[in-house]
């Protein structure tokens, strides 16, 4: 077992991840292919995004790579590790968000991340972080169940605990305080993430990113050709808002990036290309709406008989 970081291996394995993502997404879709921009960073490193827009499937859908250095890990990851503030540091990953045009095709994140900070000649301090979650606007149990046995099955390797452990830090950690609202039906989430090694951590790590490739674009494909009229887009669009408002509050892959002097545009990618802020907008009781925010947003336990 490697319990030295190797951030090169890491950086190899998420361009290929990346790589074969934006490949299988684009199947899914079927006609819209990935804008492919190379960035470098001031400070160091640099990146690739990758965007699709207006696909018949996909309305706007981001895969990003980024490998940025800097002389002071910024608060935003900090926060957790106080003795590392002020650090020297490298980090990267991969961050995956995608908004179906079809309304009853759930929107997705995922993201993936390595964090090494130190100076040289001092024992470095590395964590991983990442997780995924779905926020659909109507509710459909076999999507609800197929997600979360994925994200059952990625844990299930490394430890009975893992996936309770996780799912409800993904739970409280997706969720709007202003709003007192889930933003969605969860998934994983976890940070700060060493155990048993680099080797099993990194595994670990990369077991998350593969239930995310193997399920969400089932999913999409299932959903996407579904028939839907203006009352579905309005929603959608209504609901979008939630999504925006806890990206730009709370999110800690947005306020790390706009700390550290990254890139604004692949940063914002994640952001919807339209939305709606609605005053006071509530579902009719009894619609499939008012059903999503009753029945599927709470926290529950899917795999459950």
């Amino acid at each position: 077992m490697n319990n030295a970081p190797d951030p090169e291996t890491v950086k190899t394995w998420l361009l290929d991840f990346q790589a074969r993502l934006c490949a299988a997404l684009e199947k899914v879709d079927g006609g819209a292919g990935f804008l492919t921009e190379q960035w470098d960073r001031a400070e160091g490193g640099g990146g690739i995004t990758r965007v699709l827009a207006d696909g018949p499937a996909l309305e706007k859908g981001g895969v990003n790579f980024s490998d940025v250095q800097g002389a002071k890990l910024p608060p935003s990851a900090s926060a957790r590790r106080p003795e590392l503030a002020g650090k020297p540091f490298r980090a990267m990953g991969v961050s995956v968000v995608m908004h179906p045009t079809n309304p009853y095709a759930p929107t997705s994140h995922m993201n993936v991340r390595f964090f090494c900070a130190g100076a040289k000649g001092e024992h470095p301090i590395w964590w991983f972080g990442g997780g995924l979650d779905l926020t659909p606007y109507y509710g459909f149990e076999e999507d609800c169940r197929q997600w979360h046995q994925a994200a059952h099955d990625a844990c299930a390797p490394f430890g009975a605990d893992h996936y309770p452990r996780f799912k409800h830090w993904c739970d409280e950690y997706f969720y709007l305080k202003h709003r007192a609202e889930p933003r969605g039906i969860g998934g994983l989430f976890f940070d700060d993430y060493n155990e048993g090694g680099f080797d099993q951590s990194f595994a670990f790590t990369q077991s998350v990113a593969e239930a995310y490739l193997s399920t969400y674009p089932l999913i999409l494909d299932r959903r996407k050709n579904t028939p839907y009229g203006e009352r579905e887009r309005q929603w959608q669009l209504q609901r979008r808002g939630r999504y925006v408002e806890f990206n730009l509050v709370y999110d800690r892959g947005t306020l790390f990036g706009l700390q550290s002097g990254g890139r604004t545009e692949s940063i914002l990618m994640s952001l919807p290309p339209l939305t709606r802020w609605d005053y006071h907008a509530l579902p009719e009781p009894g619609t499939p709406e008012a059903d999503l925010l009753a029945n599927y947003l709470p926290p529950c336990d899917w795999l459950a008989d």
